[in-house]
């Protein structure tokens, strides 16, 4: 957190003050943050759980930021699960994490078979604690312990790495103003539980504005007018969260002051679109990890990012190593809590964030995820590159990039479109469409990276972490 900084998430927001003038505003429950902190919006006081480690495992992201507030600085360790989680792995969390109870909400037979049923804990959405309970909540407070927050991230197996935080590590980036800003509104599309909505719950609550929270279920257009109704001035996503409220009538409901994306790489289109919709608005892009935490923010307008920002960064110490992002700074995550042989940092104390760069006329632009090139006859191919491509076609709205099996090659290069309209054009207009969208890739690509086939496709599946899902064919 900030120099200077109360120990505990509750502390900061009894610092930022005007507790009874900004609310926390989730889908189905909204309460003021001075209600928050004094225990009154969940029915179980959570005195209990002093000093114990403590998995939360709510659908409802209004009742794990309730939970949160309380159990910050009491509790052991906190351990944020996302809603997608599944019973099998929630118990391998239990496991590694090694948990005294799981607060949930989800239902509780569906948790039975994982778990031992004798940390179950279910709390429900909001109710009005009586006074006592409100009294032994303050009792917890007294005694304050620097809580371990860990947060999980999918491994290329697709079991979760438990990732280890403090409050100080995830709050490293969020100045906290001298007086609360109540005419600023925050919302992100994230869900709390992962980093990059964390990081929003975390500056509303340190910088003393109000926020909105999206819904468990919620459509996008739901949100958005919930949003906008809400006032909300200050909002955050990732590229596809955006690209989706871009393709929403409702995307006009909101007039945000600022925009910010985060999570996947913001290219030149996601970015123009936005100035066009909301021209009214700063619009920025950040780089943040689960692992890293928040490296840089960048506000030109621009996507990649100007190469003296390795030199002049505050607080953060960046390079190139091997094309790939390095990042050592007092905002990134401690340990892996899983028993993986992999160590989160080098000998330096550097992570290696698995993002590759390509250098141009004095600015760094991300090409992809080490990991997720694809090989095309012995050429490598990132799929975001050409996704990149594809989506400064005027028709393309949004793109995703994969791979076909081919006896000579290894892999082709395909690619699934959605469009921004022509929903009824005629089939000679649709090939039409791809052959034009296919010289413009040819254009702007080496012959390997173009796609052999275009699809258009009525929309792309999102994972619940705002990116896309990418698979092989």
């Amino acid at each position: 957190m900030p120099r200077n900084s109360p120990l505990s998430l509750r502390s900061s927001v009894l610092a930022a003050g005007n507790l009874s003038a900004r609310l926390m505003v989730g889908g189905e429950a909204s309460a003021s943050w001075g209600d928050l902190v004094e225990g009154r919006v969940l029915d179980n006081p959570l005195e209990e759980l002093s000093g114990r480690c403590v998995v939360l495992a709510t659908s409802d992201p209004f009742s794990a930021a309730a939970a949160l507030i309380q159990l910050d600085g009491s509790a052991r360790r906190i351990v944020l699960c996302p809603p997608d989680l599944t019973p099998e792995n929630i118990a391998f969390v239990v496991k590694c994490a090694g948990a005294d109870v799981v607060i949930t909400d989800r239902p509780v037979l569906e948790l039975f078979e994982s778990i031992d049923s004798r940390v179950l804990w279910v709390v429900p959405r909001q109710r009005k604690p009586s006074e006592e309970s409100v009294a032994l909540c303050g009792e917890m407070r007294s005694t304050q312990v620097e809580t371990e927050w860990v947060l999980l991230t999918s491994g290329t197996t697709g079991i979760p790495k438990l990732v280890a935080h403090t409050l100080a590590s995830l709050a490293g980036a969020i100045e906290r103003s001298a007086t609360s800003s109540t005419s600023i509104v925050w919302s992100t599309f994230y869900d709390i539980r992962r980093y990059g909505g964390l990081q929003i719950f975390l500056r509303a609550a340190i910088t003393g504005t109000s926020l909105v929270l999206k819904g468990a279920q919620e459509s996008t257009a739901d949100f958005l007018l919930r949003a906008g109704t809400a006032g909300v001035t200050h909002i955050s996503g990732t590229p596809s969260h955006w690209r989706n409220a871009q393709m929403s009538s409702a995307a006009s409901c909101i007039t945000p002051e600022y925009v910010r994306l985060s999570g996947e790489i913001a290219d030149q289109a996601v970015l123009n679109q936005l100035r066009m919709q909301y021209s009214q608005a700063r619009i920025s892009h950040a780089f943040a990890s689960t692992e890293a935490g928040v490296v840089f923010v960048v506000n030109d307008g621009c996507m990649g990012f100007p190469s003296d920002l390795i030199r002049q960064s505050k607080d953060v110490e960046i390079k190139v190593e091997g094309q790939t992002l390095r990042v050592r700074s007092n905002r990134t995550a401690s340990r892996y809590l899983n028993e993986d042989a992999r160590l989160l940092k080098d000998a330096e104390g550097f992570v290696d964030t698995g993002d590759e760069l390509e250098l141009r006329d004095g600015r760094y632009y991300f090409v992809g995820r080490r990991d997720g090139t694809v090989n095309v006859g012995g050429l490598k191919v990132h799929p975001e590159e050409v996704e990149a491509v594809l989506n400064r076609h005027p028709e393309v709205s949004i793109s995703l990039v994969r791979t076909k099996r081919n006896r000579i090659t290894g892999a082709l290069v395909v690619a699934d479109v959605v469009l921004r309209s022509r929903p009824q054009a005629s089939d000679g207009d649709r090939n039409a469409l791809q052959n034009d969208i296919l010289l413009f890739c040819r254009g702007e690509l080496a012959r390997h990276k173009v796609p052999v086939t275009i699809n258009f496709v009525p929309a792309l599946a999102v994972a619940e972490s705002g990116k896309l899902v990418r698979f092989l064919a």
